[in-house]
């Protein structure tokens, strides 16, 4: 079967596009699932850290799908809306429009460059619960907003919350992102655990000068990656519910990928953030896909130049980071 594809990131999180809203073919669900798999596999001509399919929508503008590279759905992905949005903006020829995703419909529109000659999206992450059964996390309380769960640590406060996708979140300092206290937690809450059935996001945040702070996270079903986009909006939120940041206010959120920018907005007790960063292509691809053998072929790579200006955000963000990490 011949598939073309895009590759693209959003904060250095990559990303396979396939358009099943202009092209013929589709999908059964174990294709998808094979697919993300044998694509994603960053030992292949490809490999990246999931799949976007994009169809057609009853009620929206175009729908979402994400895949991780072990073959499960996530319900949302923030850095990969931000593609979506302008694949489907640019083949409609609109500014902003509306995207369907598992849990519901989400408004995005695209912006002024972040950095110069940055293709640069808004997107609305949303909605946000922070009740334990959406997530869903075991313990015999409603919810957990900066407290200790001992089972997993003596010393760290949580806050959990969905975005919808499950996220467990901490602030911590320098000297604890730097050791293995992430990887060790976030291997326990994404293997068989009783705390987490389905497993976690896990998000180390580090609060910077008031308006900026650091994220790294350990996404379920894909390990580290360079960026999330929920968790730097769900890390977000929780750095201004404990006043760090402040809410309807801008914050630089950096990443291993570079930056994105977050503003937490609270209407009754209800939250939504949106989330403003690049969408860059990286190129477009002809391949063909074997399913009976689980193999594929790729017949043609087309790079679309765009990494060079994103690579000079990237620069600029790691030296921020860099020069202010010391302290």
């Amino acid at each position: 079967m011949q598939i073309n594809l895009i590759k693209g990131h959003g904060s250095g999180n990559d990303f396979l596009l396939i358009d099943e809203i202009s092209n013929s073919y589709t999908f059964s669900e174990k294709e998808r699932a094979d697919l993300a798999r044998v694509l994603c596999n960053r030992n292949s001509e490809l490999g990246a850290d999931g799949i976007l399919f994009m169809l057609k929508s009853e009620h929206a503008d175009g729908r979402m799908r994400v895949f991780n590279t072990d073959g499960s759905e996530a319900s949302m992905c923030g850095n990969g809306l931000r593609l979506v949005s302008r694949y489907i903006c640019e083949m409609r020829d609109q500014k902003e429009a509306i995207i369907e995703t598992m849990k519901t419909d989400l408004k995005v529109s695209k912006q002024a460059d972040i950095f110069p000659d940055v293709t640069t999206y808004q997107v609305e992450i949303s909605p946000v619960s922070f009740l334990l059964e959406d997530l869903p996390l075991q313990l015999n309380q409603p919810d957990l907003r900066n407290e200790k769960i001992p089972e997993l640590s003596q010393e760290l406060y949580f806050t959990a919350l969905a975005v919808p996708n499950p996220h467990l979140i901490t602030i911590v300092e320098s000297e604890q992102i730097q050791s293995d206290l992430q990887k060790d937690l976030s291997e326990k809450v994404n293997g068989p655990n009783v705390l987490f059935p389905d497993g976690v996001n896990v998000s180390f945040v580090k609060a910077l000068v008031k308006g900026n702070i650091y994220v790294r996270t350990f996404e379920r079903g894909v390990g580290f990656t360079n960026a999330c986009g929920t968790a730097m909006s769900a890390s977000t939120l929780v750095t201004c519910l404990n006043g760090l940041n402040d809410f309807e206010k801008a914050v630089n959120v950096y990443n291993n990928g570079g930056k994105v920018q977050c503003v937490v907005h609270k209407n009754n007790g209800n939250y939504h953030i949106d989330l403003i960063g690049n969408a860059t292509y990286l190129y477009t691809a002809s391949i063909d896909v074997n399913f009976a053998e689980e193999t594929f072929t790729v017949n043609s790579k087309e790079d679309l130049a765009e990494q060079a200006a994103y690579e000079k955000l990237q620069s600029e963000a790691q030296a921020f980071l860099a020069d202010i990490m010391k302290g």
